[in-house]
C-alpha cells in the first residue's frame, strides 16, 4: 500500500495539472471501487475549479471552489496518471497508465490535460465531503499530527507514548499517534534510531525518543526526495518508479548483513500484528 512518501509524491505530481484549473468533465466506468462513489459524483465534479491539493495522512484532498473536498485514497494498487494534451514549453509528456481495462475514473481538465485513476484490485476509494464536515468525518476524526508538520515534535511524541505498553512499532503505526506513517518507514526509522521494534513505547528514554523523532522525519523526507518506494504496483503520475527502495537499510533485507559498519549481525524478520518487521538485533535495543 502506498505510504506517506508515495502519496505526497503523487500529490506533487498532480498539483500542476489540478490546482487553479477547472474540471471540464469527469467519468466513472463503474459504480464503485472499495466503496460506492457518492451520488452524482461525476456531475458534481464537472465545472468545478480546484483551489488547492493537500495530503492528510495517506489521503489526497482536492479542495473545490464550491466548498466540497474531493477525497482519494489509493488503496493497495491505485494509481493516478496525468496525460498532457496541450503542452507548453518546459512541460513533460506523461506515459499512459498501464492496463487500461482497470482505469475506473477519468477526469478531463479545461486545460486539455486528462487524469486517469487505475486500480486493478479496487481497494482505493473516493468521496466528496464538505469542508465543514472534513475534520469530523470517520476517515479523519482522531488522526494524529502529520509527521512532517509543526504539531509533531519531541514533547508531543513523549506525551503520546507515555505509559504505552504496546511495542513501539505498533505505536508508530497507530494513526491516532502519528498520521500517515506506514510499515516501511517505521521499520527504517527505528533502525536509524537504534530502537528495537519490540520495545514498549512507554519505556523509551527521552534521549532515544529524540533520535527516533529525527529519524522519522529524515526517512520520510529522503523517501519523498527519491519519489517514494516501488515494491510492486506504485508509480509516480508520469509512470516513473520510486527510488527509495534502493536505500533500504533493513526493510526487505532478511538474512542479509547489517549495513552498520563492524556490526557483523544479519537482518532479522519478525511478524507484528500481521506485518513484517525487519531489524538488527545487535544495533537495535
Amino acid at each position: 500500500m502506498p505510504e506517506l512518501p508515495e502519496v505526497e509524491t503523487v500529490r506533487r505530481g498532480l498539483a500542476p495539472a489540478l490546482v487553479g484549473k477547472r474540471i471540464a468533465k469527469a467519468k466513472t466506468k463503474r459504480a464503485d471501487l472499495r466503496f460506492p462513489f457518492p451520488a452524482r459524483f461525476a456531475a458534481r465534479l464537472k465545472g468545478r475549479r480546484v483551489d488547492s491539493l493537500e495530503r492528510r495522512a495517506k489521503y489526497l484532498l482536492a479542495h473545490l471552489d464550491d466548498g466540497v473536498v474531493w477525497v482519494t485514497h489509493m488503496g493497495m494498487t491505485g494509481r493516478w496518471s496525468v496525460i498532457g494534451a496541450k503542452m507548453q514549453p518546459g512541460d513533460f509528456y506523461y506515459s499512459a497508465p498501464p492496463d487500461p481495462t482497470h482505469t475506473h475514473v477519468i477526469v478531463e481538465m479545461e486545460s486539455g490535460t486528462r487524469l486517469e485513476f487505475n486500480d486493478p484490485r479496487r481497494f482505493g476509494y473516493m468521496d466528496l465531503i464538505t469542508q465543514a464536515e472534513l475534520e469530523t468525518h470517520p476517515w479523519f476524526k482522531g488522526l494524529g499530527p502529520e509527521p512532517l508538520g509543526n504539531q509533531f515534535h519531541l514533547p508531543y511524541l513523549k506525551h503520546a507514548l507515555a505509559g504505552k505498553k504496546t511495542p513501539i512499532k505498533a505505536a508508530l503505526l497507530d494513526q491516532r499517534v502519528v498520521a500517515g506513517l506506514g510499515n516501511i518507514y517505521a521499520v527504517e526509522a527505528l533502525f536509524r534510531a537504534g530502537i528495537a521494534p519490540t520495545k514498549e513505547g512507554g519505556r523509551i528514554s527521552v534521549v532515544r525518543l529524540e533520535k527516533l523523532y529525527h529519524a522519522i522525519r529524515a526517512v520520510l523526507e529522503e523517501a519523498i526526495e527519491a519519489g517514494g518506494s516501488t515494491l510492486s504496483d506504485y508509480a509516480q503520475v508520469d509512470g516513473a518508479l520510486g527510488g527509495f527502495q534502493h536505500r533500504f537499510r533493513v526493510y526487505d533485507r532478511e538474512g542479509e548483513a547489517c549495513l552498520t559498519p563492524d556490526c557483523g549481525a544479519t537482518v532479522q524478520r519478525i511478524t507484528q500484528a500481521g506485518r513484517s518487521t525487519f531489524w538488527c538485533g545487535r544495533c537495535q535495543r
